[in-house]
């Protein structure tokens, strides 16, 4: 069964995006992911500090 997800906090950090989440545990999680074509780069992390700093290190590998 498949999940809704409703991302608040969504921000923007070069071509990837973070946004703010409940599981479907009712935890909070943080999700960072690129939005480039054929990246394919997307993690899931338990602090918003750990989303942002991938966001800000990641390179994408396609060109």
């Amino acid at each position: 069964m498949t999940t809704i997800r409703r991302f608040r906090r969504v921000v923007r950090i070069g071509p990837v995006q973070v946004a703010t989440y409940y599981d479907g545990r009712g935890r909070e999680k943080h999700t960072a992911a690129c939005t480039a074509p054929r990246c394919g780069f997307a993690t899931v992390y338990d602090s918003r500090a750990a989303a942002e700093l991938a966001a800000r290190t990641h390179r994408c590998a396609v060109r």
